[in-house]
């Protein structure tokens, strides 16, 4: 059974990656922190489309865990391989840098920067070995041209940026492929305090984007026809590149 695993699957863009690749006919490791609930919500929605999955808990930051709960998994279904891994997690902590706390510093780095480490390790052992992978890393407008009040997600997502040009260079003779893709203003949980309005006027297609924007370009990083590109951050900003 081929298998695809999303952290941060519960909300948001990680519930449109679920259900895009549960269309493709993966079966979907939904990954979630704390949110039983919402991540309960997406699996029943991506079966209610015909596809299945089922939910892994754990914290991308923290080693132990996901170890011992991705880890575990892994060990408990080796006729099963994770084909396709998108990291997905990550958090934010806006705040200017003159004020910002060690740990909202910390924080974010570890979820997105260390997380990304984390499973990316650990998933990839297996794919060396099958000569077959897809690792998309979910990053940010912020990763590339920096927005004030984010110095933490910046550094975070620019990281992850670097090192997914990196990784590419180092497995691409096995036939996997790492590519990221740069989300700008979505329509979810964590723009949900913005002004969308006065936004616009920054944007120059007028509007914010919607998660399943996020996840086709997911589904093309995932399939076949993407076999040739690695190392590549997608933009999906609606234009606004300065």
């Amino acid at each position: 059974m081929k298998c695809a695993l999303v952290t941060g699957g519960s909300r948001g863009i990680g519930r449109a990656i679920c259900i895009k690749l549960a269309a493709m006919d993966y079966f979907v490791l939904v990954n979630y922190k704390s949110n039983l609930q919402e991540a309960e919500k997406t699996l029943s929605l991506l079966r209610e489309k015909g596809g299945n999955g089922e939910l892994l808990k754990f914290d991308v930051g923290n080693k132990e865990e996901v170890t011992q709960v991705l880890g575990g998994w892994i060990a408990e279904h080796t006729e099963n391989r994770i084909e396709v891994l998108v990291n997905n997690a990550g958090i934010k902590e806006d705040v200017l840098l003159m004020w910002m706390k060690d740990e909202q510093w910390n924080n974010v780095i570890n979820t997105s920067l260390n997380g990304f480490f984390n499973v990316t390790k650990l998933v990839l052992q297996d794919m060396l070995m099958q000569k077959y992978g897809r690792i998309i890393n979910i990053v940010s407008l912020s990763g590339l041209k920096g927005l004030p009040g984010q110095t933490n997600y910046s550094a975070a997502k620019g990281g992850v940026i670097a090192a997914t040009k990196a990784l590419a260079q180092e497995v691409g003779r096995r036939n996997i492929t790492v590519n990221a893709i740069a989300p700008g203003f979505i329509k979810t949980d964590m723009t949900e305090g913005l002004d969308e309005k006065q936004l616009r006027s920054l944007i120059p297609v007028s509007r914010f984007g919607e998660p399943e924007e996020v996840a086709h370009a997911v589904g093309f990083f995932a399939s076949a026809e993407s076999s040739y590109i690695t190392g590549e951050v997608l933009s999906i900003n609606g234009g606004m590149y300065s």
